[in-house]
């Protein structure tokens, strides 16, 4: 029931976000920009989880295709959609502490417990893409949101003990069931908003800088009353640089 209700949410987003720009191209400065290129950039990432497992940050890589269109410039926003295809890398790390925040030390082998997980995806975000400043040549603002889907591609576990041989006694935080547990979910979904600077070079390009956060509707593992986990949904924030090279341009436009 709160799986149904959440993709109703998103979907129910997207179709709002493409509405609205659809809507305002029909009264503002027409466009018919087309760009595409790359992007690339760095992920801080974590799992909510209910009951509570304590962390520290996970941190992995993103990188794919990218491509926007714009559709108008209503007053002084331009309007676009954007999308993107990427790769990413994103997890948990655990911080496995006693109740004086001091690592815990394995009884066999004498080292501090460490456990990260590391998950793969396919991600695809759609955006509604505005922006406020130069079009052609310049620095532009941006602010974007829009739902984001992923489908997981493999996991894989980094740990220097064996799950046997783990000293629970001295955690501070007891909950280790996720340790052993393959992810159930493959397929991922939520909403991302982000923020940024492009910076627009006649016939060489768009360069933009942008800081996003995303925030997990669907969890990795079930939610059921029977199920161990309440919630075990994904956090991101991400860092990312990304270079766009026009395809199409609106003809007869001052830079």
């Amino acid at each position: 029931m709160f799986q149904t209700l959440r993709l109703k949410t998103v979907a129910l987003l997207a179709v709002l976000l493409m509405a609205s720009t659809t809507i305002r191209a029909q009264i503002g400065d027409h466009r018919n920009d087309l760009a595409i290129g790359f992007n690339g950039g760095f992920i801080m990432s974590s799992v909510g989880f209910t009951p509570k497992v304590t962390q520290g940050t996970h941190t992995g890589f993103t990188a794919g295709l990218s491509m926007r269109y714009t559709c108008e410039k209503y007053f002084k926003t331009i309007c676009s959609i954007s999308a993107e295809v990427n790769y990413a890398r994103i997890g948990w790390k655990e911080s496995i502490l006693t109740v004086n925040d001091e690592p815990v030390i394995n009884g066999v082998t004498g080292l501090p417990e460490a456990y990260q997980r590391d998950i793969n995806y396919i991600q695809v975000p759609i955006f509604a893409h505005l922006a406020w400043g130069r079009e052609r040549k310049g620095v532009q603002f941006f602010f974007k949101l829009g739902p984001q889907f992923g489908y997981m591609l493999n996991e894989s576990t980094k740990t220097n003990f064996k799950f046997k041989e783990a000293n629970l006694a001295d955690r501070a935080n007891y909950t280790c069931a996720q340790d052993t547990m393959a992810v159930e979910n493959k397929f991922d979904f939520g909403i991302a908003a982000g923020v940024g600077m492009e910076y627009s070079i006649p016939k060489v390009g768009h360069f933009l800088l942008e800081g996003r956060y995303y925030y997990g509707l669907g969890n990795i593992y079930g939610d059921s009353k029977r199920d161990y986990f309440a919630k075990s949904n994904h956090s991101n924030i991400v860092v990312k640089l990304s270079y766009l090279f026009d395809i199409t341009r609106t003809k007869g436009l001052k830079k």
